[in-house]
């Protein structure tokens, strides 16, 4: 029998999805027969909705060593620390991604990311252990491996469910990004489609609004520069979406400079000659803060901006100035 307490990290979620987090290397069926014969929440079986609350006591009727071998009690392995910190308070910390970092996991890569990097740098500063229960410091937003800048990463449970929230809502917490894009945009835009997503192929297909089958999108595009056939934009999404910047630029028609994916390959080809570049130029530069909820109030009216990379401000100059 194991025995223990919700804390206020692992409070306001359901019983089965807590479990799901708790017993890592468990089978999803496994779980929900625990759940009907050997969980019980304050002495008594409840129904796998059931919403947790810091101070619950649960109670699993299996052995030590069988809660041993279904948990995941691998230690973060400690990591140099590649990223930047462009803010952090108790309840959260502000990442700056570099080039080539996987901001979670994958098949190919699972110790070397962002998210393991954070937490290791979280264990050396004591604010962050071997978890007890289900809850660990995580990312609220994703870049791509080869896109740079900001992410947001919850401290704690309330912090974390409090900014994926937000996230989730308009006007909120609203991101910035810096790119470059082939063609001379002679004004600024207000992008609308519809997204869907091969996830066989890690590719995402957009349409005008209406013509598509999928997810809405919107994105809005600043032009700061035009000049030599390229346009330096701000662009913002105000739903986010995956790979949503790059494949709505080029669905409509003004594709990020070495992108592989979604770009023009003839057009890479004398970029990485002319200029070196051989990965899309996108840098996630800013977050503002607006109408933070109550835990958050502090941060309502701030702005976190990550300097550009290097390569980045490099071909800026050489394009634009």
């Amino acid at each position: 029998m194991v025995k223990f307490y919700i804390s206020d990290d692992d409070e306001s979620q359901r019983l089965d999805r807590f479990l799901k987090k708790y017993l890592r290397n468990a089978p999803l069926s496994h779980i929900y027969k625990l759940i009907r014969k050997d969980v019980k929440v304050n002495g008594k079986r409840v129904k796998p909705d059931r919403i947790l609350k810091s101070g619950d006591e649960l109670t699993i009727y299996i052995s030590e060593e069988d809660d041993g071998l279904f948990r995941d009690n691998r230690q973060v392995v400690r990591q140099n620390r590649q990223f930047g910190i462009a803010y952090e308070d108790e309840n959260m910390l502000i990442a700056i991604k570099p080039f080539g970092l996987l901001t979670h996991g994958s098949v190919s890569e699972k110790k070397k990311t962002l998210s393991n990097q954070v937490l290791s740098y979280l264990i050396e500063k004591k604010e962050y252990g071997p978890p007890k229960a289900a809850f660990s410091p995580a990312p609220v937003n994703r870049l791509d491996r080869n896109t740079t800048g900001l992410v947001i990463f919850g401290k704690t449970g309330a912090a974390l469910r409090d900014l994926n929230s937000m996230l989730r809502a308009k006007n909120r917490i609203r991101k910035i990004y810096l790119t470059i894009a082939a063609g001379e945009i002679e004004s600024d835009l207000i992008l609308k489609g519809s997204l869907s997503k091969d996830t066989d192929e890690n590719m995402v297909s957009v349409s005008d609004s209406g013509r598509l089958s999928g997810k809405e999108i919107e994105t809005i595009v600043k032009v700061k520069a035009r000049k030599k056939g390229f346009s330096l934009l701000e662009v913002e999404p105000v739903t986010g979406r995956t790979h949503q910047i790059r494949a709505h630029l080029a669905h409509t028609g003004y594709p990020i400079i070495g992108d592989a994916k979604y770009g023009d390959k003839r057009l890479n080809r004398d970029i990485s000659e002319k200029y070196g570049l051989t990965t899309q130029i996108l840098h996630a530069e800013r977050l503002i803060f607006e109408n933070m909820t109550p835990h958050f109030e502090y941060m309502t009216g701030l702005e976190v901006r990550a300097e550009m990379p290097e390569e980045f401000r490099r071909i800026k100059s050489e394009i634009f100035d």
